[in-house]
């Protein structure tokens, strides 16, 4: 669901030093513009081995952006790795824009990105919202699909947005007490429903202080949870240029989360019974905070064919060295046997 991406745009990496065992940072290959409908155009990275193994990559969110972090998870000697701007996000245009960009939407473009690169199926890798979003996916064009790799699962159910957004005893009380400080007392109760009704207003000159600062206020309550290298520090701050790339980003997000994201009729639980079988692993951590590991569970319990690891320490954290490791591994053993590894619980 929700966490800073390294990289470009909303998602820059502020953060230490990314740990060792990631594959080198390099720039694409290829950057493509595409026109999808209703005006929107993705922003579509390729990189890697253009004979390679093509692998798909959904960024969280909704609304982050890819980055860079995101793809060094592969070897890019033995992986074509396609990064694509969901609408609105990242460098896709317009940015935050909300309108005609459903999930329904997401997943015909996706479509349209494999047709345009003549991809006849990918590997797809997605982490938090990422990850959800691979699912729905792999129901929509599940012959498109040769795997899934679901790090830190969201579930997009009532339940698991209101832990995220609503006080929980024990968690970070002085935390969620900033956070909440943004809204009056009286709308408090629905921390999703105000930040909805105001990031969905039209940007003027007269409310761009305020979405700034209803960013910048959900954007330190999400890294306090995610914990890691994703952790605020004191002192530092988004700069101008970020804050309004969060502005962005937290519209497309609470436009989607408000909605819980078109995926609860059916329930997306649901639909994992027809999903195709192909090697499927989860990696979660038991310390994630942002998307709890009652997610993970719920959807191994579905997944008959699918793997659980658990990676523990990570909390909701990409960066995290267990967490970069687990990818890694996860990928090489990939590329080297086409599958995952041995089976875990």
């Amino acid at each position: 669901m929700i966490f800073m991406n390294s990289g470009k745009g909303a998602g820059a990496y502020h953060g230490p030093v990314l740990p060792s065992g990631l594959y080198p940072e390099s720039p694409p290959l290829r950057t493509h513009a595409l026109a999808v409908p209703h005006g929107h155009v993705l922003h579509v990275e390729e990189s890697g081995d253009p004979a390679g193994i093509c692998a798909l990559v959904l960024h969280g969110g909704p609304g982050s952006g890819s980055s860079p972090l995101l793809r060094r998870f592969f070897d890019p000697s033995r992986f074509r790795v396609i990064s694509v701007d969901q609408r609105g996000a990242g460098m896709s245009r317009p940015r935050g824009a909300t309108a005609h960009n459903r999930t329904a939407e997401l997943l015909r473009d996706l479509r349209m990105v494999r047709e345009q690169l003549e991809v006849p199926r990918w590997l797809v890798a997605g982490g938090s919202w990422g990850a959800t979003l691979a699912l729905a996916y792999a129901g929509f064009e599940p012959q498109a699909v040769a795997a899934l790799l679901l790090r830190s699962v969201f579930l997009p159910t009532t339940e698991e947005i209101e832990a995220f957004f609503q006080d929980t005893p024990g968690r970070a009380p002085a935390a969620w007490a900033r956070f909440a400080a943004v809204a009056p007392a009286d709308q408090r109760h629905d921390m999703l429903g105000f930040l909805a009704r105001a990031l969905q207003q039209a940007p003027t000159v007269d409310n761009a202080d305020l979405h700034r600062r209803l960013a910048l206020a959900w954007w330190r309550w999400e890294q306090t949870l995610a914990g890691g290298v994703a952790a605020p520090s004191d002192g530092i701050e988004p700069e101008l240029e970020m804050l309004d790339a969060l502005v962005d980003r937290y519209r497309v997000q609470s436009h989607y989360l408000i909605h819980r994201c078109w995926l609860d009729a059916p329930p997306l639980l649901d639909r994992l019974g027809a999903l195709p079988q192909v090697p499927t692993l989860l990696l979660h951590s038991r310390d994630d905070r942002v998307c709890r590991a009652d997610a993970a569970l719920a959807v191994h319990e579905r997944l008959v064919h699918g793997q659980l690891r658990w990676v523990d320490g990570a909390g909701h954290d990409p960066a995290h060295p267990a967490m970069a490791s687990a990818m890694v591994a996860a990928l090489d053993s990939y590329a080297l046997h086409g599958r995952f590894g041995a089976r875990a619980c």
